[in-house]
């Protein structure tokens, strides 16, 4: 275990940990965005260390955040889509956590499927959001078509309401005796949103739709696609979709933003004010981004970097570097390890993290260990087989400068050079002057992966979902022993902006 020289407290420190759902890592102000106002997230940044280049293990709700309580890939642990379920026998960070005695405590959003609503914490004080809602028709929720983005405008929407009672549970544990006992917490605070529909108050939609436009893209742009994200495009129908429902969904998007930083600010006010705020380590995050109309792209499910990348901003002032920009190449999976070396706890067995330790004190207060690499190895990698009607393996691999997407069944792959092309418009995948380093990240990529070994395992599946569903609709079974979901309650209502 790596060797931590940063002066600590007597106590161990506790954890806050805040994971949103589906934020974009370029729209907070603090990451250079024009006109999104973060500023909670902003001072959060301020006091510790924003880190530019994080990835999620799969650009999807559930599987992402079951490889980042795990540290473990995908296909380490057979969850790749959002009807999969953590098997209660993989530890995660959270089980390491409560094993070296601290209270483990989830407070929202987390997107446990199955009848385990725990893996590790030994309490939830609020359960899962239900995706429903009046008036909004499900199978267009489900969809992620270019219908979908018509859902998009002003109002008040259940999940509006189910962060705003996240967040009040949130305050309501840090100013409990719990908060202050003797032993140290773990509080994970999971939000909603800004998750779509792109549906905001209307104060925040009239500030941000004049601001929105989603530009054209240029002349062309689409014939120079990789095959499989030229099909992502069509079946999801974006090149079709009007420049006012583009504007109409980025501005409702902004607006969520904007909406989640102020539930941050009241639990960042929060621990503040209960005088516990030096002895807690913040950590910010979310699962996985939305494209938000960049190249005219929405929703998850992709490697580019509105979607497959996230925020990560970690905290601890007068103990971390504060008001720092870290560029390392890391992943969710990586934050796991990091908590526990924090916490002096017992670190994870056979995961792919790594603890973020050394980014984070300042010159010379951090000496490797006996299995940390001296130097880090700047790579992350992501995998999915979701795509709108479809299966389809692949996995992407960013080390340093580059970052290769692999499609199971095409004969090239996607190639980007993430500093001269940040905006992934230029795929060198087939470029001959870029052959060594492709064939180069292609073994890396398939070095432990399989995309017929992927495909293999859902014929295997599917056969067991559908006897699943069955047995559900034939018992009318449920997870009676799991706690209540969230019931939706507050006032609903939506308006279209176009």
């Amino acid at each position: 275990m790596p060797t931590l020289t940063v002066p600590r407290l007597k106590e161990r420190p506790n954890i806050l940990l805040i994971m949103s759902d589906q934020h974009n890592r370029s729209y907070m102000r603090c990451a250079g965005h024009p006109y999104v106002r973060t500023p909670n997230l902003d001072r959060l940044a301020a006091s510790g260390t924003r880190f530019t280049n994080t990835y999620c293990a799969n650009p999807l709700c559930g599987p992402s955040r079951m490889s980042f309580l795990t540290s473990r890939s995908s296909s380490d642990i057979h969850v790749w889509n959002n009807g999969a379920f953590l098997a209660s026998d993989v530890a995660t960070f959270v089980h390491h956590l409560a094993v070296a005695d601290y209270q483990t405590v989830l407070c929202g959003r987390m997107h446990f499927d199955g009848p385990d609503k725990r893996h590790g914490y030994e309490r939830r004080i609020i359960g899962e959001q239900m995706w429903r809602a009046p008036s909004i028709p499900v199978e267009q929720l489900i969809a992620h078509t270019a219908d979908y983005l018509e859902l998009s405008g002003w109002g008040q929407t259940p999940w509006m309401n189910y962060d705003e009672q996240v967040t009040l549970e949130a305050e309501r544990f840090l100013r409990s005796s719990d908060a202050r006992s003797d032993r140290p917490w773990l509080l994970t605070v999971g939000t909603a949103l800004p998750h779509d529909p792109c549906i905001c108050p209307k104060v925040l939609f009239d500030e941000y739709h004049p601001q929105s436009r989603v530009p054209p893209l240029p002349n062309g742009y689409l014939d120079t696609l990789h095959p499989a994200t030229r099909l992502w495009r069509q079946r999801a129908g974006v090149d079709d979709v009007p420049d006012a429902i583009h504007q109409s969904a980025r501005a409702g998007y902004c607006g969520l933003v904007t909406f989640v930083d102020e539930q941050i600010g009241r639990v960042l006010d929060a621990l503040s004010e209960t005088g516990l705020a030096d002895r807690t380590i913040v950590i910010y995050t979310s699962d996985h981004g939305d494209m938000a109309g960049q190249q005219r792209f929405w929703w998850k499910t992709t490697f580019y970097d509105g979607s497959c990348g996230v925020p990560l901003i970690v905290s601890w002032p007068d103990r971390f570097r504060t008001g720092a920009t870290e560029s390392c190449v890391c992943s969710l999976m990586d934050v796991g390890p990091t908590l526990l070396e924090l916490a002096g706890a017992e670190c994870m067995q056979q995961v792919r993290g790594r603890s973020l330790t050394r980014f984070l004190t300042t010159d010379g207060d951090w000496e490797p260990g006996p299995d940390d690499p001296v130097e880090w190895p700047d790579t992350a990698f992501a995998e999915k087989v979701y795509r709108p009607g479809m299966r389809e393996p692949a996995r992407m691999i960013r080390r340093g400068r580059w970052k290769l997407n692999y499609y199971h069944g095409h004969d090239r792959p996607e190639l980007f050079d993430m500093h001269d092309d940040p905006g992934e418009r230029i795929d060198l995948g087939a470029d001959p002057r870029c052959a060594e380093m492709r064939e180069e990240l292609i073994a890396a990529a398939l070095a432990d992966w399989s995309g017929q070994q992927v495909l293999n395992f859902f014929e295997r599946w599917d056969a067991d979902r559908a006897v699943r569903d069955r047995f559900a609709r034939s018992t009318q079974a449920g997870d009676d022993d799991a706690p209540d979901p969230w019931a939706p309650t507050g006032h609903v209502e939506f308006h279209r902006g176009y």
